[in-house]
């Protein structure tokens, strides 16, 4: 399997791996939100948990499924997977748009 960036052959040609991302769906106070990344959603399922801006401090509370595209896009960030990171950012914004201003922006 030819890895993202991985040098192949005797050449220094260098292949890029896409790969489909599955959306997953959830239903939370009767709106359907579509998760674009392939997190595991079973952790804190149906939890509102608390979640505090790393700069500025403040807070907002965030359903489970939130948390997770929030972590992810943190993580992005540190990876400098800029694409992930924002895909993130605009789910933020279409989805929790003052939990975006607030922790995001």
């Amino acid at each position: 399997m030819v890895m993202c960036g991985q040098s192949i052959g005797r050449t220094n040609e260098r292949q890029k791996v896409k790969t489909k991302r599955m959306v997953q769906i959830v239903v939370w106070e009767g709106k359907k939100y579509l998760v674009p990344f392939n997190l595991d959603l079973e952790i804190d399922k149906g939890k509102v948990v608390e979640v505090r801006n790393r700069f500025g401090g403040g807070r907002c509370a965030l359903p489970w499924f939130a948390v997770a595209v929030y972590d992810m896009v943190i993580g992005a960030e540190m990876m400098q997977s800029w694409e992930d990171q924002r895909q993130g950012l605009d789910w933020f914004i279409k989805y929790f748009p003052n939990e975006y201003m607030v922790l995001l922006d």
